[in-house]
């Protein structure tokens, strides 16, 4: 089963990642996009794929790290460690994100934030779940229904102004309850569970969002590019309780 050999790939990950996590040897290395890159998240990717290779080898990889390989019919699309610059700092909010798309979109997606203790998974049709320390509970997004109301994450304040939208960041920020910028992964983990109403940003890749699609969808949310477009390839992402989808792209369209 494709959610179960997620989950174990997470294990895996998860034995990569939190063993080098807040080491004083890790190594720290620069991409061409002057992102980091650390020795954890190299290792974390390469488990993956071994994995993979064994188990499952008609099937395609994308991989932060290590880019594209085999058929994109079935692709499983890897973040190794969404979060790395929190990583290298010590600061416990990162996660290795693993979802496999068919025909390109997501239908299983498992989310693991190991320094936290915590993970969230879902595939099509079966719910979204998270780990507790007796059972799994299954999510649900909230049922708030009013933008006055509503608990966002807008993210990184960078983004919307390289995008060219921060005036409809402000716009936003007026008219909700509360914003905050709770950071990568974590914040679509947290609309999952009914805790945000929404979370949007831009400039991102499919392999750091494409987990949370069937978690957030699986939950009763909806995920969407800012555009509205059901993609996950237009580099960025509007996500939300669902009952609140139109209102917020209405709002920051305007």
């Amino acid at each position: 089963m494709d959610l179960d050999l997620a989950l174990r790939l997470a294990d895996a990950a998860d034995a990569q990642s939190l063993s080098r996590f807040d080491s004083a040897d890790l190594q720290i290395s620069t991409k061409a996009d002057r992102s980091h890159v650390t020795d954890a998240d190299l290792a974390t990717e390469r488990a993956i794929r071994e994995i993979l290779a064994a188990e499952r080898p008609g099937d395609g990889i994308f991989g932060e790290e290590f880019g594209t390989e085999g058929s994109t019919e079935r692709q499983w699309i890897i973040d190794p460690i969404d979060g790395t610059a929190n990583f290298l700092r010590g600061v416990p909010l990162w996660g290795t994100m693993i979802a496999l798309a068919v025909d390109g979109v997501p239908q299983v997606g498992v989310v693991s934030m190991p320094a936290l203790g915590r993970r969230w998974w879902a595939s099509t049709g079966s719910g979204a779940w998270t780990a507790t320390p007796d059972e799994p509970r299954r999510l649900r997004t909230s049922s708030v229904s009013s933008l006055d109301d509503a608990s966002v994450s807008f993210q990184s304040i960078t983004q919307w102004a390289d995008a060219g939208r921060l005036p409809q960041l402000l716009t936003l920020a007026e008219r909700v309850w509360r914003d905050r910028a709770y950071g990568d992964i974590y914040a679509y983990m947290l609309l999952a569970e009914g805790r945000l109403d929404m979370v949007a940003e831009f400039g991102v890749k499919e392999y750091d969002i494409a987990a949370a699609v069937p978690i957030v969808r699986e939950a009763g949310g909806r995920m969407t590019g800012f555009d509205g477009a059901e993609t996950i390839s237009d580099l960025s992402t509007l996500a939300s309780n669902g009952i609140l989808h139109d209102a917020f792209l209405e709002l920051l369209h305007d």
